[in-house]
């Protein structure tokens, strides 16, 4: 099949305005952060994948610490993705989506983007970041229910897999991520699984 350069257009004008409706969609349906409001720098490069998504990864940033209002969170967002571009050399923030304190949902790669937050699970999952260190603290509550009503509305609008598996980062590879406090919480989530896939992504090749 011989896609003409007319054809490369339309299919691009139709890829664009699907995903500036899902945004819209989604800002209706979510207390939810683009990348524009947050000020993210542009991807490197854009590679996705096909869908219903099957796994949800839970993970914590750690570094940077807790962030509670939309300044602090989106200050937050661009630390993370000065780190991930820069400094690993990633194409854009590694997480699909983050969590911040003020209980809202943060776009990353967005669904459907191949990210770089679990090794060999980055072009079939939804990377889920809670910004924080949560060892020993819980997220809040709002944050909790930001998560979940991101959950749904993927789930709902048939992008995430109706029988989806959620995990922690942890159980995909050697880290404490996403804490031992958030770890113990997710385990009492809807669709968590005692899965165990642990390799060391140094081992594994590129």
């Amino acid at each position: 099949m011989v896609v003409t350069f007319s054809g490369m257009r339309s299919i691009f004008i139709v890829v664009s305005m699907t995903l500036i409706t899902l945004e819209e969609s989604m800002a209706c349906s979510l207390p939810y952060v683009g990348r524009e409001i947050w000020d993210a720098k542009p991807p490197k490069d854009v590679l996705m994948f096909p869908g219903p998504i099957p796994f949800v990864i839970i993970h914590h940033s750690y570094i940077p610490a807790a962030c509670t209002t939309g300044k602090e969170c989106s200050r937050a967002m661009q630390s993370m993705q000065q780190m991930h571009q820069q400094e690993r050399g990633w194409n854009d923030i590694g997480y699909s989506f983050a969590v911040g304190g003020d209980g809202r949902v943060y776009e990353g790669r967005g669904f459907n983007v191949v990210g770089a937050h679990a090794p060999r699970y980055n072009n079939k999952s939804v990377g889920i970041c809670m910004i924080g260190d949560w060892r020993v603290d819980l997220p809040s509550e709002k944050m909790i229910a930001a998560v979940e009503s991101l959950i749904e509305y993927g789930v709902r609008n048939n992008i995430i897999a109706s029988n989806y598996t959620l995990i922690g980062h942890r159980q995909t590879r050697p880290t404490e991520c996403p804490g031992d406090r958030l770890f113990e919480e997710i385990k009492t989530w809807p669709h968590f699984v005692d899965m165990w896939d642990v390799v060391d992504p140094n081992t594994i090749a590129t």
